[in-house]
């Protein structure tokens, strides 16, 4: 992550701040006012209560996310889905030992930036944490993303999803009695931080995943408590455990869907190292921005391409944009009622994310929902082409009925009428050159 910060600031991508600022609400809402202008990372340089720097946002242009991929052509979601394909089916380990670094520092977790974000929120939280632990069957590693709360000087408080290989692994630790050894990686090499943040089948380890994306084995270390195989070049490492049978109020928190999740009992780890690189950079993430929803919706548009390709023809790219329980679908009609079975097969790829599916030709932007919806209203019979799923389960965070069912959108031309619905072009409008035609005056 440090040498891609630093290639970002010789190419002038990177904004600094050289001013304090306080780690409760003021960096959360320079950050938020920054991307407000613009999708570019920032640097803070003197947060108060802490040595470390802070970097945030950067994660959230699509220029860089796909800058992250080995495959320049075409779209980022056929080329993302190679990188699983590969990963899911590489031979020999895509890990290698590689010595702890030499300039390690320990100290405790409140010497690192304890940033809280919103008004609400029950405290400073570890946002871009990733939790490290192993099967405690099989042994294979395992990445995930799992909010930490801070509770105390060797206490953070994290919240598990059902569906998470986590929380299976913990569950599998606690009915044998035993803690389940765990280390948080905070600023964390790209490719690791991508490969963290996608579902890979049980089993199949993330480490094989920033592999390929990387294009060489992950250098790891044993970490000096538990053990685990920790990348080389995490900037921040905090080891430790999650107990068995205990549970703790957490929360609440603002998340990645723009609300407040409520205060509810959850996992608590004992916090036994904290160890950082001399001059570490932390990684701070504001949950709900863009930066946390452009990798959840590049993932999953990858995932569901994959899942289309395998089943119909005439896939063309896939879109998860603006909201990443949404998803576009690009087509190459093939035969009448070939968007509906493209909603069948998105509805069936992920059970939590794809609550509405809209597909559309080659002559839309997938990735403009006003293209989309312009589409959707004066293709054709609004009430012929959306369809209702009624009651199927949705988004995993919630215990009410809050997010069951699914909407489709079918937004392409009717099949076999697709003159009628072409759309107009001006011949000639990519030559022109406004500055060649007009000038700043006044009108004589």
């Amino acid at each position: 992550m440090r040498e891609w910060v630093n290639r970002l600031a010789e190419a002038g991508e990177l904004l600094v701040a050289e001013r304090e600022v306080d780690p409760r609400f003021e960096l959360a809402a320079v950050t938020k006012r920054a991307q407000q202008a613009g999708n570019r990372p920032i640097l803070f340089r003197n947060v108060r209560g802490t040595r470390l720097e802070v970097v945030t946002n950067l994660f959230a242009d699509a220029e860089r996310l796909r800058s992250l991929v080995p495959v320049k052509d075409g779209p980022f979601a056929a080329a993302y889905a190679g990188m699983l394909d590969a990963a899911e089916s590489r031979v020999g380990p895509p890990a290698r030992e590689a010595l702890m670094p030499g300039d390690l520092q320990e100290g405790q977790l409140a010497d690192l930036p304890l940033i809280t974000y919103h008004e609400r929120d029950a405290g400073p939280y570890f946002t871009a944490a990733i939790v490290l632990a192993r099967d405690p069957d099989t042994g294979v590693p395992n990445l995930s993303f799992h909010r930490a709360m801070h509770a105390g000087p060797r206490e953070l408080r994290l919240r598990l999803g059902d569906s998470h290989d986590l929380t299976n692994y913990q569950r599998r630790a606690e009915e044998s009695g035993q803690a389940l050894p765990v280390a948080l990686l905070i600023g964390v090499p790209p490719p690791v931080f991508m490969a963290a943040g996608t579902h890979l089948p049980a089993g199949v380890d993330e480490y094989a995943l920033a592999a390929e994306l990387m294009g060489q084995q992950v250098d790891v270390y044993s970490g000096a408590v538990t053990g685990l195989p920790v990348p080389a070049a995490t900037e921040v490492v905090i080891e430790g455990r999650i107990l068995p049978v205990e549970r703790r109020l957490e929360g609440p928190f603002g998340e990645v869907l723009g609300y407040y999740v409520p205060e509810a009992p959850n996992h608590v780890m004992e916090v036994e190292r904290v160890a950082w690189r001399r001059d570490a950079i932390f990684h701070s993430l504001l949950c709900g921005s863009r930066e946390d929803l452009a990798p959840l919706e590049a993932i999953n548009a990858a995932r569901v391409y994959r899942d289309l390709t395998r089943r119909l023809p005439g896939i063309v790219n896939v879109s998860c944009a603006p909201a990443f329980m949404n998803t576009t679908v690009q087509i190459r009609p093939q035969y009448a009622g070939h968007a509906r079975d493209v909603m069948d097969a998105v509805f069936d790829s992920h059970a939590d994310y794809n609550q509405l599916c809209c597909v559309v030709e080659e002559d839309v932007d997938l990735h403009d929902m006003n293209a989309v919806i312009h589409a959707f209203i004066t293709r054709g019979r609004v009430d012929k082409r959306a369809r209702i799923v009624v009651g199927r389960a949705g988004f995993y965070r919630d215990a009410q009925d809050d997010f069951a069912g699914r909407l489709g959108l079918d937004a392409t031309r009717p099949f076999g009428r697709e003159d009628e619905f072409v759309s107009k072009q001006v011949p000639g409008l990519d030559a022109i050159r406004l500055e060649d035609y007009l000038t700043r005056g006044s009108r004589r």
